[in-house]
This record gives C-alpha cells, structure tokens and sequence, in this order.
C-alpha cells in the first residue's frame, strides 16, 4: 500500500499576521516494506509532514494518497486512514491513561468496534511483538520502566494492525540501552509483519543504520532523498543545514586522513569494524610476503 504526496503544502494560520508555511510543495512516494528514516532541523516540518500523513492536518493545497486514493477525500473514512497509517508521537507514553497495560493497548481496537475477542488476541499479540510479557498485563502503565511505557505506547498503535508504521523520534529520553532494545522491537516489528516504517530521528548514526533511504528537510522542503550513501556522502550539505553525518563517517574520514586506506561510504559502526579489521588483516598478510 503506497503512501504518495503530490505538491503539499500547507500554511499554519493562513491569511493572519501568525501566517507559517511549513511544508512548500513537497512531493514523493514510498512504497510498501520501504524503511525510510526523515531527517532535518527542528523547524523543518518533519512533525508537519507525518501529521499530513495520516490526515490529522488537512493540507492548504496538494495531496496525499494512500493506496491511489485522497486520505481527504470521504471525512467519514478519517478513522480508519489513521488505522491504516499509525502514528506513534515523541514520548508516547505521556498519551497512557488507562489503568492497566492490557486495557490501554486495547484502547484503539475497542473504540474501531471489534468484538472482545478480536480486540483480546490484537492486543495480546501487540504486546508479544513489543516484548511485554504477560506478567505486565494488568499492572499499571505508570509501573513500567521508560523503555516499557515507549514498548507498551508503540503496541497501542500495532494493535490497530497498520499498514505503515510512523515513529516520531521513538528513544527520545532513553538511555543506551533502552533505545537498543526499542530499535530491536522495531526491526522484528518489520520483519514479523512486513509494514511500511517511517522513521524520524536526530540521530544519524541510528538513521544510517536502521534505514534503506533517507528524506532531508529544510524549511518546508525535501532537500535530499536517497539511500544512506548517497544521502549522508554530502557531508558538506548536511553540515549547511545544520546537520551532520554519523559520527563513523567522520572517524572514516579522520583515519584516511592519517594514512589508512578505507572506503569513504562507511556510516555504521559495524561497517567500520570490519574495514578496519580487513586493512589490517591485509597489511599483515603483505608484510608477512
């Protein structure tokens, strides 16, 4: 199910003296099973666009199509476009309300009008995904560690069974280990059910490793769109806006710099351990000729 925009924009507080574009005519597709991570400076209209996304903003002018179709174009059907395209805010769990971890997964299945039993196995099988065992069924959300209420808050949303999976900024706020496991549930979240991933993220060494294309804003528009190496291979013009390359792209650099001969399109920590592992592995093999 493609998810397409074509020509948005939209303008906060139109024909006042608050009047703010914040998207400017953006256009682009991604396709079904695509992880695709947004990128840009605060202000750039990242929390703008995925809003558009799942039609919790009507746009000024333009259009977004979901599977060919105007996400605006029947009112009735708003419900089930934000069923299809789930939307999980920065810090999720400060949206937890209900008294136990069960009875908030099972929030927005229930209000969709499935049957008890419907709504027990989507929910159950949420929490699975995320990696909340059964034992945190009936507790408070409020009981959970950080890293749970974020797992229990993403579980909300998958219990609605998306198609396409957005997540704003999903380990703001988490200390190392907490973001590692968050990013894991993820990646099983995309290899289990297959749905479309959006993510969106200051951090570009999460973005380099966890994605297969990466869309840069700026003020309103799409500056950039392609896979990690092409992307993060303009060091420069990421640096003008504001933003950088992961931090291994820089060490890459720094080492190439001090005589070491290693690939310049190395974005992940992984990548680099093994070129680094190989040069030396070869300069031992040739001294030992």
């Amino acid at each position: 199910m493609p998810i397409e925009v074509r020509d948005l924009t939209f303008i906060y507080s139109e024909g006042t003296a608050f009047e703010k574009k914040a998207l400017d005519g953006i256009s682009f597709t991604i396709d079904d099973g695509e992880y695709v991570g947004l990128i840009g400076q605060t202000g750039s209209g990242k929390s703008t666009l995925i809003q558009q996304l799942n039609a919790l903003l009507t746009p000024t002018s333009g259009v977004v199509l979901l599977d060919g179709a105007d996400v605006h174009a029947d009112k009735t059907k708003l419900k089930s476009i934000r069923q299809r395209v789930g939307l999980v805010f920065q810090y999720p769990e400060h949206q937890l309300f209900e008294a136990t971890v069960f009875g908030d997964v099972a929030f927005g299945p229930t209000n969709m009008g499935f049957e008890k039993d419907e709504v027990d196995t989507r929910v159950r099988e949420a929490l699975r995904i995320v990696g909340i065992d059964e034992e945190y069924h009936g507790k408070s959300p409020f009981e959970l560690s950080g890293g749970q209420k974020r797992r229990a808050a993403i579980a909300g949303v998958l219990a609605m069974k998306p198609d396409i999976l957005i997540l704003d900024e999903p380990t703001a706020g988490l200390d190392p280990r907490g973001r590692d496991e968050i990013f894991d549930k993820i990646g099983m979240i995309r290899e289990e059910l297959g749905v479309t991933i959006i993510l969106v993220s200051h951090s570009m060494d999460d973005v380099a490793r966890l994605v297969s294309r990466v869309i840069v804003m700026l003020e309103g528009r799409i500056i950039m769109d392609g896979s990690v190496a092409e992307v993060f291979g303009h060091v420069e013009l990421l640096e003008k806006t504001g933003l950088a390359a992961p931090q291994t792209a820089y060490l890459i650099r720094e080492l190439n710099e001090r005589g070491f001969d290693l690939p310049p399109d190395i974005y992940t920590v992984r990548t680099a351990c093994g070129a680094i592992t190989d040069y030396f592995n070869n300069r031992k093999t040739a001294c030992a000729r």
